[in-house]
């Protein structure tokens, strides 16, 4: 594989790069990405408002959707610029990367108006209602119901470690409409306000950070039925999608690295030395670890490239990497820098502990992920 970027490519990044300098909030970090103070969930649609304004928010989509149809790669460009500034477009980065095409891919002609539009404009912020207490891993095994009554669905049920779900307009959210099939039939996707009666939103309390993730509360909820997205009860193929889009638009070790060098420079600046040769072959580690990640994550998006419709394994290879072990070793190696110095609030030793303890179940468990690694990338019997 040739890893070395076009010229073209090269001018777009240093092109969005000035552009996001240019826009982004001073001071922003990797944090305020889930807007834990509601204040910044206007400066994120503000952001993201310029952006689409300037044709930066969804250059990837189709044409025929305002988009400008760039590369894949060039969408990783984007991707990795902007998850090495913390991610300034906060929740926006899952309206563009996977909703829009669940949305695409299943929607009727008056749900891509009315849902791909507001996106394209950043101006509407969505939460992603898949998991539940006893359905992460597992998300076949999903509990809440949607009965359908005359021209509407009654939803009952919990969802649970929703990110976002605080700030969110929208959620797009896995229901069960018929509890009679097998586990991944019966299955639907509803796209449901956020605002409508019966739907409670709770914070899950850390104790390193508020408003991280949140239970949501279905209480009879009455939705239209043209909140469906698909067909009834068989949701689960675009679910699928869904997830591998999920793990190819989080672009972590763009993270990874500015994070390492950021805590590089913190640990001279509290006098700490980087000198210790045991030190500097952990740093050294880091880095080609995160390279690493950034080499499986450049194999799954030629094998999206490659087969756009398929099983597409190595995007699971990479969210097990980069999800799992790259962010246990981020956070060990960066508490390693800092010593004691790193649990002082806000240096990035801080911040990524406080973070980087969901990023291994993000997305689908590291355990999970290799479950699949195994069985469709090296022909393993399924575990059971």
């Amino acid at each position: 594989m040739d890893f070395t970027w076009t010229e073209r490519e090269q001018t777009y990044r240093a092109e969005l790069r000035e552009y996001i300098a240019a826009h982004i909030l001073p001071g922003w970090n990797h944090n305020d990405r889930e807007l834990w103070d509601p204040r910044l969930k206007a400066v994120v649609k503000e952001f993201c408002k310029a952006l689409g304004d300037d044709g930066w928010l969804t250059p990837h989509w189709p044409l025929e959707y305002g988009g400008l149809a760039t590369s894949p790669w060039e969408r990783v460009v984007v991707g990795e610029e902007m998850w090495g500034v913390g991610e300034p477009r906060g929740p926006q980065y899952m309206n563009v990367n996977w909703i829009a095409p669940a949305v695409m891919m299943a929607g009727t002609p008056e749900q891509k108006t009315k849902y791909l539009t507001p996106m394209a404009h950043g101006s509407v912020i969505w939460c992603q209602g898949f998991s539940e207490p006893d359905a992460g891993s597992d998300l076949a095994s999903l509990k809440t119901r949607a009965v359908r009554d005359g021209d509407e669905y009654i939803i009952s049920g919990q969802k649970t470690w929703t990110s976002y779900a605080h700030a969110a307009e929208n959620i797009i959210l896995l229901v069960r409409t018929n509890p009679d099939l097998e586990a991944h039939k019966g299955i639907s996707i509803l796209l449901v306000p956020m605002d409508l009666p019966g739907i409670e939103v709770r914070d899950i309390r850390t104790p390193f950070v508020t408003d991280l993730c949140h239970e949501v509360f279905f209480n009879d909820v009455r939705v239209p039925v043209s909140c469906l997205l698909g067909p009834e009860n068989e949701g689960w193929s675009v679910v699928r999608h869904t997830l591998t889009e999920e793990r190819l638009g989080i672009n972590r070790y763009a993270y990874h690295e500015q994070a390492l060098m950021e805590a590089m420079e913190e640990t001279e600046c509290v006098g700490r030395s980087l000198d210790d040769p045991g030190l500097l072959e952990q740093i050294g580690y880091g880095f080609a670890m995160f390279e690493a990640e950034r080499s499986i994550n450049y194999l799954a998006v030629q094998e999206r490239i490659d087969d756009p419709h398929g099983v597409r394994p190595y995007a699971s290879v990479w969210r097990a990497f980069g999800g799992g072990l790259a962010e246990y070793l981020l956070r060990d190696l960066l508490m390693e820098l800092m010593g004691p110095e790193g649990l002082i609030n806000e240096t990035m030793a801080d911040r990524d502990t406080e973070l980087g303890t969901i990023g291994p179940i993000a997305s689908g468990a590291y355990e999970i992920q290799l479950n699949i690694v195994a069985r469709f990338c090296l022909g393993l019997p399924k575990h059971g």
